[in-house]
């Protein structure tokens, strides 16, 4: 009984997120993403790229044991990105200047990466969840939010779903409802 509510909970969470994160992008238009408000700020292409491929790469290769569709689409030219990194090893400055080209290609790409997550899960069980990817969290990933939740245990799918998709989405998603607001736009929910 109660893996059945933890996965429904955790499962329902992870979809009413992405179901914001597609809200988000429901209005805005090319000149809205690209925004350069000043040095130091990142424009909203910045918070939907940076998410959007992080939680393509969570799910494509620790789910699913493959490459990103980012990556096996050929999204970066389709999209027409001029910074095509992912954000986490980039300065604020160098991640300031990330512009689209193709915000319709964009909408394409986030909608298959939250299709890609639907499936994942649909066919999750708590025995999947509980799989250990790492019996320790690794260097590169010790001074990250999702060390401290999992602490000196294992990191296991679930912390991967939590942290990497569902915590990170939410966080990003916060800073893309702010930065709508500066652009005109309203807020996702009420």
């Amino acid at each position: 009984m109660h893996d059945d509510i933890f996965m429904e909970n955790l499962l329902g969470r992870v979809r009413a997120m992405n179901i914001l994160w597609q809200r988000a992008v429901s209005d805005m238009n090319l000149a809205h993403v690209n925004h350069f408000e000043r040095d130091g700020v990142l424009p909203i292409a910045f918070s939907l790229s940076h998410f959007m491929r992080g939680q393509d790469q969570s799910i494509s290769r620790i789910f699913l044991g493959r490459e990103t569709l980012w990556d096996t689409g050929g999204w970066a030219p389709r999209i027409g990105v001029n910074v095509d990194e992912l954000g986490r090893e980039q300065t604020v400055a160098e991640m300031q200047n990330l512009r689209f080209a193709d915000f319709d290609a964009w909408r394409a790409y986030q909608s298959a990466v939250i299709e890609q997550t639907e499936g994942v899960l649909q066919s999750l069980t708590p025995e999947r969840l509980a799989e250990v990817i790492f019996p320790v969290m690794p260097p590169p990933l010790a001074q990250t939010f999702c060390a401290i939740v999992v602490g000196p245990g294992a990191f296991r799918r679930l912390h991967a779903l939590e942290c990497f998709v569902f915590q990170h989405g939410i966080r990003h998603l916060g800073e893309l409802e702010h930065a709508r607001a500066l652009v005109g736009l309203g807020g996702m929910t009420s």
